[in-house]
């Protein structure tokens, strides 16, 4: 009877910690796909204290929609595009245009957040298109699936560019924003020009192990646990969205960025890709960089390169 009395309450405890842990990965996972209403985004994990540590590791991030906070100095055109979402631009022109330079944000980014590097396309000869993803800025929703819906957003916008002129198009995009181009060209066979890449991540799982690991919390069973729910709650298989997978199916010039003290992805993840990869490629590396706005540390010599890679194109000769 003791036994018995014993390996019930095994069990039970058992029971409830898988329940306790399965309820706060369905809440991480929604709040790491939807964006709330308002209130303070929370703060990096570095800047943390024990308690705020505690408080998002039960109850998740809080996370508000990305709202665009600048607007082009220039001449701009908003235009709207009927994707999965409805989606809305900015359209940059640039006299006698080489081409046009699509740009893509990370996660929890927005369109104005990419103005400085608009900027530099425009001096080096680009028109751009910037787009806000779903959920963030001027487009609909609050909802983000970390690239993979988004990937329809990309077609989306590279259509209208196809349509509107027959000069070279660039896909240019970071983190999220680079994974959404890969899945859309290897799904679509997007006849791109050229990518430009700035830290894609190799696999959903990865990226959200980094998570967990940034907040010193469990990654095992946590990472996989919101990567299942996180799929559930949206609507597609999470762990198959994978941009190193995508990669082996990307045969346009790409030009591959990353800074080396990324903690959000691993040089591995970025190998893979880099391996992974058709047709003519470039990896470049920034030492002192890590997942960020690479213009910050960098301004001069990004540009150099961006500039010599599109120089280098055939489109461009």
């Amino acid at each position: 009877m003791r036994r018995k009395r014993w390996t019930r309450r095994v069990l039970l405890v058992f029971s409830l910690m898988f329940i306790f842990m399965n309820v706060v990965a369905y809440i991480h996972a929604w709040k790491f796909t939807h964006f709330s209403s308002g209130g303070a985004k929370t703060k990096n994990p570095h800047q943390l204290s024990a308690s705020e540590k505690l408080s998002a590791l039960l109850f998740g991030i809080n996370n508000p929609r990305p709202e665009n906070q600048f607007k082009p100095s220039g001449n701009y055109t908003t235009i709207g595009l009927q994707s999965n979402k409805r989606i809305e631009g900015w359209l940059i022109p640039c006299d006698s245009a080489r081409g046009t330079i699509l740009i893509f944000h990370g996660y929890s980014g927005n369109k104005s957040s990419m103005l400085d590097k608009a900027v530099i396309f425009k001096d080096l000869g680009y028109e751009t298109l910037l787009i806000d993803f779903m959920g963030s800025g001027g487009s609909e929703g609050n909802q983000t699936t970390i690239g993979f819906f988004e990937s329809q957003e990309v077609c989306a916008a590279f259509r209208y560019s196809k349509q509107r002129s027959s000069k070279p198009v660039v896909l240019f995009g970071t983190s999220m924003g680079a994974a959404a181009i890969m899945k859309a060209v290897a799904d679509s066979s997007l006849a791109a020009d050229a990518l430009i890449l700035e830290c894609p991540f190799g696999t959903m799982q990865e990226t959200v192990e980094a998570r967990f690991r940034s907040m010193h919390a469990p990654v095992f069973p946590m990472a996989r646990l919101l990567v299942f729910w996180g799929g559930v709650q949206n609507g597609f298989n999470a762990f198959a969205h994978n941009p190193a997978s995508y990669a082996s199916k990307v045969n346009i010039p790409t030009l591959l960025m990353y800074g080396e003290k990324d903690r959000s992805v691993s040089r591995s993840e970025t190998d893979r890709i880099f391996t992974a990869l058709g047709g003519a490629k470039k990896l470049v590396l920034y030492p002192e960089a890590g997942h960020e706005n690479y213009l910050n540390k960098y301004k001069a010599l990004w540009t150099s390169q961006i500039e010599d890679f599109l120089d280098s194109l055939p489109s461009a000769n």
